[in-house]
Protein backbone atom coordinates (compact mmCIF):
# COMPACT_ATOMS: atom_id res chain seq x y z
CA UNK A 1 0.00 0.00 0.00
CA UNK A 2 1.20 3.62 -0.83
CA UNK A 3 -0.21 6.89 1.21
CA UNK A 4 -0.33 10.36 -1.24
CA UNK A 5 -0.35 13.11 0.63
CA UNK A 6 -1.19 16.41 -1.31
CA UNK A 7 -1.14 19.54 0.26
CA UNK A 8 -3.63 21.96 -2.25
CA UNK A 9 -4.96 25.19 -1.01
CA UNK A 10 -8.08 24.28 0.26
CA UNK A 11 -7.63 21.09 1.52
CA UNK A 12 -5.27 18.53 2.47
CA UNK A 13 -6.05 15.41 0.80
CA UNK A 14 -4.32 11.79 1.75
CA UNK A 15 -4.99 8.70 -0.78
CA UNK A 16 -3.97 5.47 -0.07
CA UNK A 17 -3.19 2.69 -3.33
CA UNK A 18 -2.44 -0.64 -3.83
CA UNK A 19 0.65 -1.47 -5.52
CA UNK A 20 -1.53 -2.11 -8.98
CA UNK A 21 -2.72 1.54 -8.63
CA UNK A 22 -6.00 0.69 -7.14
CA UNK A 23 -7.47 3.58 -5.03
CA UNK A 24 -8.62 2.18 -1.52
CA UNK A 25 -10.12 5.30 0.01
CA UNK A 26 -9.29 8.46 0.71
CA UNK A 27 -9.86 11.57 3.38
CA UNK A 28 -9.27 15.11 3.60
CA UNK A 29 -8.68 17.99 5.80
CA UNK A 30 -10.08 21.23 5.44
CA UNK A 31 -8.06 24.24 5.17
CA UNK A 32 -8.44 27.96 5.19
CA UNK A 33 -6.75 31.17 3.07
CA UNK A 34 -5.85 33.90 5.47
CA UNK A 35 -6.49 37.41 3.35
CA UNK A 36 -5.45 40.48 5.33
CA UNK A 37 -5.53 42.92 2.37
CA UNK A 38 -6.85 42.79 -0.75
CA UNK A 39 -4.74 40.62 -3.22
CA UNK A 40 -3.14 38.91 -0.48
CA UNK A 41 -3.15 35.02 0.59
CA UNK A 42 -1.68 33.49 3.30
CA UNK A 43 -1.71 30.10 5.68
CA UNK A 44 -0.26 28.89 8.92
CA UNK A 45 1.93 26.35 7.60
CA UNK A 46 1.07 24.36 10.89
CA UNK A 47 -2.27 24.31 9.77
CA UNK A 48 -0.62 21.59 6.83
CA UNK A 49 0.39 19.38 9.34
CA UNK A 50 -2.83 19.07 11.52
CA UNK A 51 -5.08 19.08 8.10
CA UNK A 52 -2.85 15.73 7.14
CA UNK A 53 -3.19 14.15 10.90
CA UNK A 54 -6.87 14.69 10.46
CA UNK A 55 -7.13 13.02 7.09
CA UNK A 56 -4.92 10.17 7.94
CA UNK A 57 -6.55 9.89 10.98
CA UNK A 58 -9.83 9.49 9.00
CA UNK A 59 -8.26 6.90 6.32
CA UNK A 60 -6.02 4.83 8.81
CA UNK A 61 -9.65 4.19 10.77
CA UNK A 62 -11.58 3.40 7.62
CA UNK A 63 -9.09 1.18 5.85
CA UNK A 64 -6.87 -0.08 9.02
CA UNK A 65 -5.76 -3.65 7.55
CA UNK A 66 -4.67 -1.65 4.27
CA UNK A 67 -2.99 1.16 6.58
CA UNK A 68 -1.14 -1.32 8.24
CA UNK A 69 0.39 -2.14 5.09
CA UNK A 70 2.01 1.08 3.93
CA UNK A 71 5.20 0.49 2.24
CA UNK A 72 5.89 4.16 1.25
CA UNK A 73 4.95 7.94 1.30
CA UNK A 74 4.81 10.69 -1.76
CA UNK A 75 4.09 14.11 -1.45
CA UNK A 76 1.86 16.44 -4.11
CA UNK A 77 1.55 20.56 -3.40
CA UNK A 78 0.31 23.67 -4.44
CA UNK A 79 3.41 25.33 -5.90
CA UNK A 80 5.37 28.33 -5.54
CA UNK A 81 4.54 29.77 -2.13
CA UNK A 82 7.07 31.02 0.27
CA UNK A 83 7.77 29.00 3.27
CA UNK A 84 10.46 30.68 5.77
CA UNK A 85 12.35 28.76 8.24
CA UNK A 86 14.01 30.07 11.16
CA UNK A 87 17.35 28.03 12.56
CA UNK A 88 15.14 26.10 15.10
CA UNK A 89 12.98 24.53 12.28
CA UNK A 90 10.04 26.86 12.65
CA UNK A 91 8.17 28.93 10.23
CA UNK A 92 9.12 32.70 10.68
CA UNK A 93 5.46 34.20 9.42
CA UNK A 94 2.52 32.79 7.40
CA UNK A 95 3.31 31.39 3.92
CA UNK A 96 2.83 33.58 1.10
CA UNK A 97 0.71 31.41 -1.65
CA UNK A 98 0.55 31.00 -5.10
CA UNK A 99 -2.53 33.07 -5.32
CA UNK A 100 -0.66 36.23 -3.17
CA UNK A 101 -0.33 39.32 -5.87
CA UNK A 102 1.16 41.88 -3.89
CA UNK A 103 4.77 41.35 -5.63
CA UNK A 104 3.98 42.10 -9.00
CA UNK A 105 6.40 45.89 -8.62
CA UNK A 106 9.08 43.54 -7.27
CA UNK A 107 8.68 41.34 -10.72
CA UNK A 108 10.22 44.16 -12.58
CA UNK A 109 12.69 45.50 -10.44
CA UNK A 110 14.41 41.34 -10.59
CA UNK A 111 13.70 41.07 -14.10
CA UNK A 112 16.84 43.75 -14.26
CA UNK A 113 18.80 41.84 -11.74
CA UNK A 114 19.76 38.73 -13.30
CA UNK A 115 18.88 36.68 -16.61
CA UNK A 116 15.50 35.23 -14.92
CA UNK A 117 13.67 34.19 -17.91
CA UNK A 118 17.20 32.99 -19.74
CA UNK A 119 18.06 30.66 -16.98
CA UNK A 120 15.21 29.47 -15.10
CA UNK A 121 12.80 29.28 -18.83
CA UNK A 122 10.19 31.45 -17.09
CA UNK A 123 8.53 35.05 -16.97
CA UNK A 124 8.55 36.42 -13.59
CA UNK A 125 5.05 36.34 -12.11
CA UNK A 126 4.22 37.77 -8.60
CA UNK A 127 2.54 34.36 -7.69
CA UNK A 128 6.10 32.79 -8.35
CA UNK A 129 7.99 32.23 -4.97
CA UNK A 130 11.40 34.56 -5.86
CA UNK A 131 9.57 38.14 -6.29
CA UNK A 132 7.89 37.24 -2.67
CA UNK A 133 11.16 37.20 -1.24
CA UNK A 134 12.17 40.10 -2.38
CA UNK A 135 8.98 41.86 -0.88
CA UNK A 136 9.72 39.93 2.32
CA UNK A 137 13.01 41.87 2.26
CA UNK A 138 12.06 44.96 1.54
CA UNK A 139 8.72 45.08 3.74
CA UNK A 140 9.67 42.65 6.49
CA UNK A 141 13.65 43.09 6.46
CA UNK A 142 13.81 41.41 10.33
CA UNK A 143 11.68 38.79 8.91
CA UNK A 144 14.03 38.00 6.26
CA UNK A 145 16.94 38.25 8.37
CA UNK A 146 15.81 35.05 10.38
CA UNK A 147 15.43 32.96 7.48
CA UNK A 148 17.81 30.05 7.43
CA UNK A 149 16.12 27.89 4.70
CA UNK A 150 13.18 28.92 2.24
CA UNK A 151 10.66 26.00 1.63
CA UNK A 152 7.78 25.07 -0.57
CA UNK A 153 4.14 24.09 1.20
CA UNK A 154 4.40 20.23 0.45
CA UNK A 155 8.28 20.28 1.49
CA UNK A 156 7.47 22.08 4.96
CA UNK A 157 4.82 18.69 5.53
CA UNK A 158 7.91 16.79 4.43
CA UNK A 159 9.88 18.43 7.26
CA UNK A 160 7.44 17.28 9.52
CA UNK A 161 7.63 13.93 7.83
CA UNK A 162 11.37 12.67 7.71
CA UNK A 163 12.97 16.12 8.96
CA UNK A 164 14.67 16.91 6.27
CA UNK A 165 15.37 19.75 4.23
CA UNK A 166 14.54 18.69 0.87
CA UNK A 167 12.18 19.38 -2.44
CA UNK A 168 12.09 17.82 -5.54
CA UNK A 169 12.80 18.77 -9.08
CA UNK A 170 9.41 20.35 -10.54
CA UNK A 171 7.91 21.91 -7.37
CA UNK A 172 11.56 23.56 -7.26
CA UNK A 173 11.31 24.91 -11.32
CA UNK A 174 8.09 27.08 -9.39
CA UNK A 175 10.58 28.85 -7.49
CA UNK A 176 12.30 30.63 -9.90
CA UNK A 177 15.76 29.85 -8.58
CA UNK A 178 16.72 26.98 -10.62
CA UNK A 179 18.27 26.36 -13.71
CA UNK A 180 15.58 24.44 -14.93
CA UNK A 181 17.42 22.85 -18.02
CA UNK A 182 19.90 21.85 -15.73
CA UNK A 183 17.92 20.83 -13.02
CA UNK A 184 19.79 22.57 -10.34
CA UNK A 185 19.92 25.46 -8.01
CA UNK A 186 21.00 28.97 -9.82
CA UNK A 187 23.41 31.04 -7.83
CA UNK A 188 23.10 34.11 -9.81
CA UNK A 189 19.19 33.34 -9.23
CA UNK A 190 19.04 33.42 -5.99
CA UNK A 191 21.84 35.99 -5.23
CA UNK A 192 19.70 38.55 -6.78
CA UNK A 193 17.37 38.04 -3.69
CA UNK A 194 19.64 37.87 -1.25
CA UNK A 195 20.02 34.48 -0.89
CA UNK A 196 22.18 31.63 -1.58
CA UNK A 197 22.11 27.75 -2.13
CA UNK A 198 22.39 27.11 1.43
CA UNK A 199 18.95 28.56 2.19
CA UNK A 200 17.59 26.10 -0.34
CA UNK A 201 16.70 22.71 0.12
CA UNK A 202 18.46 19.74 -1.18
CA UNK A 203 16.83 18.43 -4.87
CA UNK A 204 16.10 15.00 -5.38
CA UNK A 205 13.90 13.61 -8.48
CA UNK A 206 10.42 12.72 -8.19
CA UNK A 207 11.12 9.42 -7.87
CA UNK A 208 13.97 8.89 -5.63
CA UNK A 209 13.61 8.51 -1.51
CA UNK A 210 14.35 12.24 0.10
CA UNK A 211 14.00 10.77 3.88
CA UNK A 212 12.01 7.66 5.87
CA UNK A 213 9.62 8.46 8.09
CA UNK A 214 10.41 9.79 11.70
CA UNK A 215 10.06 7.08 14.54
CA UNK A 216 7.68 9.14 16.38
CA UNK A 217 5.06 9.10 13.71
CA UNK A 218 5.81 5.95 12.60
CA UNK A 219 4.61 4.91 16.19
CA UNK A 220 2.02 6.78 16.61
CA UNK A 221 0.77 5.74 13.11
CA UNK A 222 1.61 2.08 13.03
CA UNK A 223 3.41 1.62 10.60
CA UNK A 224 7.59 1.24 9.74
CA UNK A 225 9.63 4.04 8.98
CA UNK A 226 8.80 3.89 5.27
CA UNK A 227 10.49 6.13 2.43
CA UNK A 228 9.14 9.09 1.73
CA UNK A 229 9.62 10.24 -2.37
CA UNK A 230 10.56 13.56 -3.64
CA UNK A 231 6.92 13.67 -5.01
CA UNK A 232 6.02 16.75 -7.46
CA UNK A 233 4.10 19.84 -7.55
CA UNK A 234 0.51 19.74 -7.97
CA UNK A 235 0.45 19.50 -11.82
CA UNK A 236 3.50 17.45 -12.28
CA UNK A 237 2.04 14.66 -10.07
CA UNK A 238 -1.32 14.50 -11.53
CA UNK A 239 0.60 14.06 -14.97
CA UNK A 240 2.04 11.06 -13.17
CA UNK A 241 -1.04 9.75 -11.81
CA UNK A 242 -2.17 9.58 -15.81
CA UNK A 243 0.79 8.15 -17.11
CA UNK A 244 1.46 11.97 -18.61
CA UNK A 245 5.55 11.50 -19.08
CA UNK A 246 6.42 11.05 -22.78
CA UNK A 247 7.11 14.05 -25.66
CA UNK A 248 3.84 13.88 -27.40
CA UNK A 249 1.14 12.99 -24.39
CA UNK A 250 -0.84 16.29 -22.25
CA UNK A 251 -3.48 16.98 -20.68
CA UNK A 252 -6.30 19.43 -20.26
CA UNK A 253 -7.73 20.54 -16.76
CA UNK A 254 -10.63 22.09 -17.13
CA UNK A 255 -11.58 23.52 -13.54
CA UNK A 256 -11.71 26.29 -11.80
CA UNK A 257 -8.85 27.53 -13.93
CA UNK A 258 -7.66 25.74 -16.91
CA UNK A 259 -4.43 23.75 -17.23
CA UNK A 260 -2.30 22.24 -20.86
CA UNK A 261 0.00 20.23 -20.10
CA UNK A 262 2.65 18.65 -22.11
CA UNK A 263 5.54 16.16 -21.50
CA UNK A 264 8.85 16.69 -23.01
CA UNK A 265 12.29 15.24 -23.36
CA UNK A 266 14.18 18.38 -23.28
CA UNK A 267 13.82 22.02 -21.78
CA UNK A 268 11.90 24.10 -23.84
CA UNK A 269 10.91 27.45 -22.88
CA UNK A 270 8.93 30.24 -24.32
CA UNK A 271 8.71 33.08 -21.55
CA UNK A 272 7.59 35.56 -23.96
CA UNK A 273 3.88 33.97 -24.05
CA UNK A 274 4.25 33.47 -20.54
CA UNK A 275 4.48 29.32 -20.88
CA UNK A 276 5.50 27.65 -17.55
CA UNK A 277 8.97 25.15 -18.07
CA UNK A 278 9.39 23.20 -15.77
CA UNK A 279 11.00 20.22 -14.61
CA UNK A 280 8.81 16.99 -14.73
CA UNK A 281 8.40 14.97 -11.29
CA UNK A 282 10.56 12.21 -12.88
CA UNK A 283 14.04 12.05 -14.44
CA UNK A 284 15.54 13.57 -17.50
CA UNK A 285 12.11 14.70 -18.29
CA UNK A 286 10.40 18.59 -18.40
CA UNK A 287 6.67 19.88 -19.16
CA UNK A 288 5.20 23.27 -20.88
CA UNK A 289 2.00 24.54 -18.78
CA UNK A 290 -0.21 26.81 -20.44
CA UNK A 291 -2.41 28.63 -17.60
CA UNK A 292 -6.05 30.12 -18.09
CA UNK A 293 -7.01 31.84 -14.99
CA UNK A 294 -10.94 32.14 -15.21
CA UNK A 295 -11.81 28.40 -16.88
CA UNK A 296 -15.05 27.08 -15.23
CA UNK A 297 -14.93 30.08 -12.91
CA UNK A 298 -16.29 31.66 -15.98
CA UNK A 299 -19.42 29.64 -16.27
CA UNK A 300 -19.62 29.84 -12.98
CA UNK A 301 -19.79 33.16 -12.66
CA UNK A 302 -22.59 33.40 -14.97
CA UNK A 303 -24.40 30.81 -13.19
CA UNK A 304 -24.16 32.99 -10.37
CA UNK A 305 -25.80 35.93 -11.75
CA UNK A 306 -28.64 34.19 -13.25
CA UNK A 307 -29.06 31.80 -9.74
CA UNK A 308 -28.33 28.87 -12.29
CA UNK A 309 -25.64 25.95 -11.77
CA UNK A 310 -22.61 25.59 -14.22
CA UNK A 311 -24.22 22.36 -15.65
CA UNK A 312 -27.38 24.01 -15.95
CA UNK A 313 -25.94 26.27 -18.14
CA UNK A 314 -23.65 23.52 -20.54
CA UNK A 315 -27.16 21.29 -20.92
CA UNK A 316 -29.00 24.11 -22.99
CA UNK A 317 -26.14 23.98 -25.78
CA UNK A 318 -27.61 21.52 -28.10
CA UNK A 319 -25.94 17.98 -27.85
CA UNK A 320 -24.14 18.32 -31.39
CA UNK A 321 -22.67 22.34 -31.43
CA UNK A 322 -22.88 22.90 -35.16
CA UNK A 323 -22.53 26.63 -35.00
CA UNK A 324 -20.57 29.66 -32.85
CA UNK A 325 -22.81 31.63 -30.81
CA UNK A 326 -23.60 35.05 -32.27
CA UNK A 327 -21.47 36.47 -28.62
CA UNK A 328 -17.88 36.72 -28.40
CA UNK A 329 -16.41 35.88 -25.01
CA UNK A 330 -13.17 37.17 -23.52
CA UNK A 331 -12.54 35.07 -20.54
CA UNK A 332 -9.97 37.46 -18.38
CA UNK A 333 -12.29 37.88 -15.54
CA UNK A 334 -9.22 37.60 -12.98
CA UNK A 335 -6.30 38.53 -15.70
CA UNK A 336 -4.72 35.99 -17.83
CA UNK A 337 -1.63 34.18 -18.00
CA UNK A 338 -0.88 32.63 -21.12
CA UNK A 339 -0.07 34.09 -23.53
CA UNK A 340 -0.47 37.78 -21.84
CA UNK A 341 0.85 37.88 -18.65
CA UNK A 342 -1.37 40.78 -17.91
CA UNK A 343 -3.01 40.67 -13.85
CA UNK A 344 -4.73 43.48 -15.15
CA UNK A 345 -6.42 42.05 -18.12
CA UNK A 346 -10.23 41.96 -18.03
CA UNK A 347 -13.03 40.17 -20.16
CA UNK A 348 -16.00 41.12 -21.89
CA UNK A 349 -19.35 40.04 -24.31
CA UNK A 350 -18.85 41.07 -28.07
CA UNK A 351 -22.10 41.18 -30.16
CA UNK A 352 -25.07 41.73 -27.69
CA UNK A 353 -28.68 42.14 -28.87
CA UNK A 354 -32.16 42.35 -28.02
CA UNK A 355 -32.22 38.43 -28.89
CA UNK A 356 -29.23 37.63 -26.88
CA UNK A 357 -30.35 34.92 -24.61
CA UNK A 358 -28.84 32.92 -21.86
CA UNK A 359 -27.83 29.97 -23.95
CA UNK A 360 -26.24 32.41 -26.44
CA UNK A 361 -24.11 33.38 -23.34
CA UNK A 362 -23.36 30.17 -21.94
CA UNK A 363 -21.96 29.27 -24.97
CA UNK A 364 -20.00 32.24 -26.11
CA UNK A 365 -18.18 31.66 -22.55
CA UNK A 366 -17.55 28.24 -23.47
CA UNK A 367 -15.94 28.92 -26.57
CA UNK A 368 -13.68 31.97 -25.04
CA UNK A 369 -12.18 29.36 -22.76
CA UNK A 370 -11.99 26.91 -25.66
CA UNK A 371 -10.29 29.83 -28.02
CA UNK A 372 -8.03 30.83 -25.05
CA UNK A 373 -6.65 27.00 -25.08
CA UNK A 374 -6.18 27.59 -28.29
CA UNK A 375 -3.88 30.08 -27.60
CA UNK A 376 -2.00 27.68 -24.66
CA UNK A 377 -1.41 25.43 -28.13
CA UNK A 378 -0.15 28.12 -30.19
CA UNK A 379 2.10 29.22 -27.45
CA UNK A 380 3.62 25.37 -26.59
CA UNK A 381 4.21 25.17 -29.99
CA UNK A 382 6.29 28.30 -30.35
CA UNK A 383 8.28 26.43 -27.86
CA UNK A 384 8.84 23.74 -30.02
CA UNK A 385 6.01 21.28 -28.80
CA UNK A 386 2.98 20.26 -30.97
CA UNK A 387 0.52 19.04 -29.05
CA UNK A 388 -2.44 17.06 -31.09
CA UNK A 389 -3.81 14.74 -27.96
CA UNK A 390 -4.31 15.39 -24.41
CA UNK A 391 -6.83 13.79 -21.89
CA UNK A 392 -9.87 15.87 -20.85
CA UNK A 393 -9.81 16.42 -16.90
CA UNK A 394 -11.53 18.71 -14.39
CA UNK A 395 -15.05 19.48 -13.59
CA UNK A 396 -15.96 21.20 -17.34
CA UNK A 397 -14.86 17.90 -19.01
CA UNK A 398 -18.03 16.46 -17.65
CA UNK A 399 -19.60 18.35 -20.41
CA UNK A 400 -19.63 16.84 -23.79
CA UNK A 401 -20.66 19.80 -25.60
CA UNK A 402 -17.58 21.57 -24.02
CA UNK A 403 -15.28 19.03 -25.11
CA UNK A 404 -16.80 19.36 -28.95
CA UNK A 405 -16.04 23.04 -28.79
CA UNK A 406 -12.50 22.99 -27.42
CA UNK A 407 -11.74 20.20 -29.73
CA UNK A 408 -12.51 21.96 -32.55
CA UNK A 409 -11.61 25.19 -31.10
CA UNK A 410 -8.07 24.41 -30.49
CA UNK A 411 -7.43 21.42 -32.84
CA UNK A 412 -6.90 18.74 -29.97
CA UNK A 413 -8.20 15.13 -30.24
CA UNK A 414 -9.38 14.71 -26.11
CA UNK A 415 -9.29 11.36 -24.52
CA UNK A 416 -11.98 10.51 -21.74
CA UNK A 417 -10.91 8.63 -19.39
CA UNK A 418 -12.89 5.72 -17.34
CA UNK A 419 -14.18 6.75 -14.42
CA UNK A 420 -11.33 6.91 -11.42
CA UNK A 421 -8.94 9.60 -9.06
CA UNK A 422 -6.57 11.47 -11.13
CA UNK A 423 -5.76 13.84 -8.47
CA UNK A 424 -2.45 14.67 -7.47
CA UNK A 425 -2.94 12.89 -4.40
CA UNK A 426 -3.35 9.87 -6.73
CA UNK A 427 0.13 11.05 -8.72
CA UNK A 428 1.81 11.56 -5.38
CA UNK A 429 1.24 8.20 -4.61
CA UNK A 430 2.38 6.53 -7.32
CA UNK A 431 5.51 8.84 -7.03
CA UNK A 432 5.84 7.41 -3.67
CA UNK A 433 5.47 4.00 -5.29
CA UNK A 434 8.24 4.64 -7.60
CA UNK A 435 10.50 5.27 -4.69
CA UNK A 436 10.12 2.81 -2.77
CA UNK A 437 10.34 0.37 -5.50
CA UNK A 438 13.33 2.33 -7.39
CA UNK A 439 11.39 2.18 -10.62
CA UNK A 440 10.91 5.36 -12.61
CA UNK A 441 9.98 4.24 -15.64
CA UNK A 442 6.43 4.52 -17.46
CA UNK A 443 5.52 0.88 -16.01
CA UNK A 444 5.30 2.70 -12.84
CA UNK A 445 3.09 5.53 -14.26
CA UNK A 446 0.58 3.60 -16.57
CA UNK A 447 -2.46 5.70 -18.69
CA UNK A 448 -5.62 5.04 -17.41
CA UNK A 449 -8.19 3.40 -19.67
CA UNK A 450 -10.09 5.81 -22.52
CA UNK A 451 -13.96 5.28 -22.65
CA UNK A 452 -14.00 7.93 -26.07
CA UNK A 453 -12.65 10.34 -28.11
CA UNK A 454 -13.85 14.11 -29.51
CA UNK A 455 -11.79 15.22 -32.26
CA UNK A 456 -12.19 18.27 -34.01
CA UNK A 457 -15.07 18.28 -36.19
CA UNK A 458 -13.87 20.33 -39.32
CA UNK A 459 -17.03 22.24 -40.23
CA UNK A 460 -17.70 23.74 -37.39
CA UNK A 461 -13.42 24.04 -36.87
CA UNK A 462 -13.91 26.10 -40.40
CA UNK A 463 -16.54 27.96 -38.28
CA UNK A 464 -14.40 28.54 -35.53
CA UNK A 465 -11.28 29.85 -37.22
CA UNK A 466 -13.16 33.22 -38.04
CA UNK A 467 -14.46 33.76 -35.12
CA UNK A 468 -11.00 33.27 -33.09
CA UNK A 469 -9.51 36.22 -35.55
CA UNK A 470 -12.53 38.12 -33.76
CA UNK A 471 -11.63 36.44 -30.43
CA UNK A 472 -7.82 38.01 -30.71
CA UNK A 473 -8.74 41.30 -31.41
CA UNK A 474 -10.61 42.31 -28.39
CA UNK A 475 -7.20 41.99 -26.14
CA UNK A 476 -5.71 44.68 -27.54
CA UNK A 477 -8.63 47.02 -28.00
CA UNK A 478 -9.40 46.65 -24.36
CA UNK A 479 -5.78 46.94 -22.88
CA UNK A 480 -5.48 50.28 -25.64
CA UNK A 481 -8.49 51.42 -23.36
CA UNK A 482 -7.21 50.80 -20.16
Amino acid sequence: MYLGLDIGTSAVKALLMTATGGTVGSADGELRVSRLRPGWSEQDPDDWTAACRKAIRALSRKHPREWAAISGIGLSGQMHGAVLIDDVGKPVRPCILWNDGRSEDECRELENRADFRGISGNILMAGFTAPKLEWIARNEPESFRRIRKVLLPKDYVRLWLTGEYVSDMSDASGTLWMDVGARRWSSELLSATGLTVDNMPALVEGTEVSGRLRTPLAEEWGIPEVPVGGGGGDNAATACGMGVLEAGTGFLSLGTSGVLFAATQSFAPNAGQAVHAFCHAVPDTWHQMGVILSAVDSLNWLADLTGRQAPELSAMLPKAVAEPSSVTFLPYLSGERTPHNDPGARGMFEGLSRATDLADLSQAIMEGVAFAFADCVDALSVAGTRIETAFAVGGGAKSDQWLQIIAAAAGLRLLVPAEGDYSAAYGAAKLGMAADLGEAGQASFVAPAIIREIGPDAGLADRYRDRRQKYKALYPALKGSR
